[in-house]
């Protein structure tokens, strides 16, 4: 995310936007995006989240060549990065992933850590590429897309690799709607917004317990 991630606020509903580039995970973008979810969290008052990206990309996933470029650098980022889908999937406010982009490997998960997900209908694809990539999933990116996916489809997306465009994706119960580009945002925001009398503890207490066993696994 590159120092470019913002956050903007449209009545009750906090708008973060990772950014304009591939939207990657490495350590500064990882920080980054915790301190914006933190003043989400801590805001007062009905609220909810809608996270979007700006230009061809939601998000592309972890940051290969950050991490490549030292080795003791994997470690840290995985673990920072299965924090942040924790406190997404955990959090006390209503959340709706609006995906203007391709949505990859990691970026799809943060994806599926959101209560709700629209995604543009004419362009970009949602796709878990890791088997083609020879990476397995750790038992918290495990837990949590077969907690959030129908288990059919957590089963296609994970073994084939498969790219679904949205429609398919939709079908397929990733997603839980589809609009055109120009409508993608104000759709999530409209559905942010209709849910933002829900944020509080109680909310964030639902939630640990439905995913309890995933959100364990995250953060072991």
């Amino acid at each position: 995310m590159g120092g470019m991630a913002k956050l903007d606020r449209d009545g009750e509903v906090w708008v973060l936007d990772l950014g304009d580039t591939e939207n990657r995970f490495n350590g500064d973008s990882t920080a980054e995006l915790g301190a914006l979810l933190d003043e989400v969290e801590h805001a007062e008052g009905p609220r909810a989240l809608v996270t979007k990206a700006t230009g061809k990309y939601w998000s592309n996933g972890l940051d290969l060549d950050w991490m490549m470029a030292d080795a003791e650098r994997a470690g840290p980022l995985l673990a920072a990065v299965h924090g942040v889908l924790a406190r997404v999937l955990a959090m006390p406010v209503p959340t709706v992933a609006a995906i203007t982009g391709h949505c990859y490997a990691a970026g799809a998960m943060l994806s599926v850590a959101h209560d709700w997900k629209v995604m543009r209908v004419d362009r970009g694809y949602w796709c878990l590429p890791e088997v083609d990539l020879g990476l397995p999933f750790t038992p918290g990116l495990n837990d949590l897309l077969t907690a959030r996916l129908p288990r059919r489809t957590a089963h296609e997306a994970m073994t084939t690799g498969r790219r679904y465009a949205a429609p398919e994706a939709a079908a397929a119960g990733i997603l839980d709607a589809t609009a055109e580009l120009d409508d993608v945002v104000a759709a999530g925001v409209a559905r942010a917004a209709g849910l933002a009398r829900t944020a509080g503890p109680a909310l964030g207490e639902i939630k640990r317990m439905l995913y309890a066993d995933a959100l364990a696994a995250l953060r072991s």
